[in-house]
């Protein structure tokens, strides 16, 4: 829980002009690595899994087939 102290210094941070210039600029120049050309490259997303994986050292799992009868969310 926030105190009142903590909770006035949001509500006077949230009327700042400077910070919401600085989050306009933060999503003008926000950048997703996985996008090509407005869709999601699914390529660009394995690669980077297999390189990341790699980095951290884990050991890489043999693929099995899923078994779908009676699957349930």
């Amino acid at each position: 829980m926030l105190t009142e102290k903590e909770k006035q210094e949001w509500r006077e941070l949230a009327q700042s002009d400077g910070l919401r210039n600085d989050m306009r600029r933060i999503e003008k120049n926000r950048h997703n690595p996985f996008m090509a050309q407005g869709k999601i490259d699914l390529d660009k997303y394995i690669h980077f899994l297999t390189e990341f994986n790699a980095f951290a050292n884990h050991v890489q799992k043999p693929f099995r087939r899923m078994i779908d009868r009676d699957m349930r969310l």
